[in-house]
């Protein structure tokens, strides 16, 4: 008998659907991201019951910043709230929060909050809880090639030396596992820039509910079907 495949240790989510939720209730998106931000405590809940050690929210794209100021606007004041509201909740339950992206443009208020909330869950090793903010795959990848350009100029690198090992290093959290599991919701069958080097190998799990209305059912849902794949990182099988 095959061996079952193990639970996902890095489950990473594209949050995605805030907006067609509560465009269908006939409320306003701001509604529709208060109710996704309730999705995210429930599914970090989960994510700890689980025993899963990574979890990876993208929670605003790069892409994001093109939207209406008004909106950008209220979803920073919302990330704000939220990493307020939940900061003695994630500290009680051991969850590290970590952050990637481009974070210099965050507002300085709500990065000043990110920044306290990060440093006084730095010691919390039951789970780690990334958001994605400001983020973009390719301008990640951007960020590491000058950041290997600037040590081949100024004499610290030989260009011989980079290989994909070395250019990881180079990542916004390179010390973190790629995800095992890659979750989207609302149907949208795209990596739309999330984690592009990270996700090579990474199991995709798509459902057709939109963020707001996803549980933890849905969350066993992907895991469950994570569990009966054949993960080969593009090898072949051998059997005896």
């Amino acid at each position: 008998m095959e061996d079952a495949q193990k639970g996902p240790d890095h489950i990473a989510i594209i949050m995605d659907g805030n907006g067609r939720w509560a465009a269908a209730r006939g409320l306003p998106r701001l509604f529709g991201h208060r109710a996704g931000a309730e999705a995210v405590r429930r599914t970090v809940e989960a994510c700890c019951e689980l025993g899963v050690k990574v979890l990876t929210l993208y929670a605003f794209s790069w892409e994001n910043w093109d939207r209406p100021a008004r909106e950008t606007g209220e979803l920073m004041e919302l990330l704000d709230e939220f990493v307020r509201r939940e900061l003695p909740t994630l500290h009680a339950n051991h969850v590290r929060l970590r952050a990637i992206g481009r974070l210099e443009t965050l507002p300085s208020g709500v990065l000043a909050t990110l920044q306290r909330a990060m440093a006084e869950t730095a010691g919390c090793d039951r789970m780690t809880l990334v958001l994605a903010l400001s983020y973009g795959g390719r301008q990640e990848i951007v960020d590491a090639t000058r950041r290997l350009a600037t040590l081949v100029r100024q004499g610290r690198l030989d260009p011989a030396q980079i290989d994909e090992t070395l250019f990881a290093r180079h990542l916004y959290a390179a010390d973190l596992p790629d995800p095992d599991l890659l979750i989207r919701t609302s149907g949208e069958q795209r990596l739309s820039n999330f984690l592009l080097w990270q996700s090579s190998y990474t199991e995709w799990y798509v459902t057709s509910k939109c963020w707001p209305d996803f549980s933890k059912e849905d969350l066993l849902d992907a895991i469950a079907a994570y569990e009966r794949r054949e993960r080969r990182f593009g090898k072949t099988m051998v059997r005896g």
